[in-house]
């Protein structure tokens, strides 16, 4: 495992200390030009907005106790720390891959198997005020204060707005998975759910993307934000050479206190051009034999995994309206016993079935032999955590790696009994497209 000493700073050797102060509402996007890696943002469909850069404490980890392991560090290095309350307060921000053995190789350069930095400069947009927080590791509380004074004061300087820049455009476009390819994976797929030994499994494809400009990550997002406002929009970023980012639907687990929120979601189909055909579309949704299955299944697994954790709540389901898409979506909370931690929550269930599959093991090994491309963070959890072990996680659906002229695009979908491998082919085509439009020059 790549230690937290490896990663830059032992957490057991810190004295983290942070200070906060009012500062008028900047440009996000104003912030970060010129900053370099890492950088991290983060917005949420409630409002809550946080941007960072720098590094006060990185950690990184991997295995099967890797959210373990960063839990552990984080908390040693929150011993003791002298830090700001409220929405203020210093954050760690990442995420984690896939797989637990992930290597980080092109283009997840800079991406091991999980990994999080706590930001030295914090920007935090809430609905009453913005605030900037820095932290140091040193624990020099005099530097501390005269470099909030500086960077405040550098940040009073910025706009309140910033233009987006136009679109790299895009050169050329190749699927990593042939749609021959395709529909073996997904009729061998089919033969083992039939066979018994698989309920269901999430295959994925890679879309590798070459710009005519370098990409601005920074521009795509605020693109995305206006696409897409009921979405989370991300970005990890831990090297000058390539970001994660993007904007998905759906919440793999808040955790504030004792109270869990998370969402099951499964089943896709488009929006329609007219609002009478929208309905349709969404009621095709409801009465899917096929659909109501694959979310059954997502909602069944995710109540299993809280259910010896605490009391659960499962709400009526519903249709999830976006943009491009609309999905089945089942609200679930859960009250939890003990002292929670959100990242106990994001170990017990990523990868949920809409990702992975059922039963998970099975799963897992037929995405690896039948994926051909490595899924890197793709559909697994980014998000953050506090030192009271708060936090919010997605998971990185909708979502591209890029840096310079290169981006790599991902999608996926859940196959079962009956899936059709052309109707797969041309459902996970859908969800290129929101990235894609960031991407993509308007003629």
């Amino acid at each position: 495992m790549e230690s937290s000493r490896q990663a830059g700073i032992d957490p057991a050797e810190t004295t983290l200390v942070a200070r906060s102060r009012e500062v008028p509402d900047v440009s996000f996007r104003a912030f970060l030009v010129g900053r370099g890696a890492p950088r991290v943002r983060w917005a949420a469909p409630d409002g809550l907005e946080v941007v960072g850069a720098g590094e006060a404490i990185r950690l990184a980890s991997d295995g099967a106790e890797r959210f373990q392991t960063v839990r552990d560090t984080a908390e040693t290095a929150f011993a003791g720390a002298t830090m700001p309350d409220g929405p203020a307060r210093p954050r760690f921000f990442g995420g984690a891959a896939f797989h637990d053995d992930h290597e980080p190789e092109p283009p997840w350069e800079g991406f091991p198997p999980a990994a999080f930095v706590l930001p030295r400069i914090q920007l935090v947009r809430t609905d009453e005020a913005t605030h900037l927080t820095v932290t140091r590791a040193d624990g020099d509380t005099n530097a501390l204060e005269a470099e909030l004074e500086t960077i405040g004061d550098e940040i009073g300087q910025l706009p309140a707005m910033r233009p987006v820049g136009g679109q790299p455009g895009v050169v050329a476009s190749r699927r990593t998975t042939t749609e021959a390819a395709w529909a073996a994976g997904i009729e061998s797929a089919v033969e083992r759910i039939e066979a018994g030994d698989l309920r269901k499994v999430v295959l994925a494809v890679a879309l590798a993307v070459t710009l005519e400009e370098a990409v601005d990550i920074s521009d795509a997002l605020e693109r995305l934000r206006r696409s897409y406002p009921d979405c989370f929009r991300f970005l990890i970023q831990p090297t000058d050479e390539a970001g994660f980012f993007g904007v998905p639907p759906e919440r793999l687990v808040h955790l504030d206190g004792d109270h869990a929120r998370t969402d099951a979601l499964a089943g896709t189909v488009a929006r329609g051009d007219t609002p009478e055909e929208d309905v349709a579309l969404a009621d095709s949704l409801l009465e899917s034999e096929k659909l109501q299955h694959e979310q059954a299944l997502v909602a069944e697994t995710i109540e299993e995994r809280l259910a010896p954790m605490g009391e659960v709540t499962v709400a009526e389901q519903g249709v999830r309206k976006l943009a491009t898409v609309q999905h089945l979506h089942t609200p679930i909370e859960a009250d939890l016993d003990g002292d929670p931690h959100v990242l106990d929550l994001v170990d017990a269930l990523h990868p949920t079935p809409a990702v992975g599959g059922l039963p998970p093991e099975t799963a897992e090994r037929v995405i690896r032999e039948t994926e051909t491309f490595e899924r890197g963070w793709y559909a697994a959890p980014v998000g953050w955590f506090d030192a009271d072990g708060d936090g919010e996680f997605a998971v990185g659906i909708r979502s591209a790696v890029a840096g310079g002229r290169r981006a790599t695009l991902f999608a996926g979908n859940g196959i079962v009994a009956d899936s059709d491998p052309a109707d797969e082919w041309e459902e996970v085509s859908l969800k290129f497209e929101p990235i894609l439009a960031a991407l993509e020059r308007e003629e």
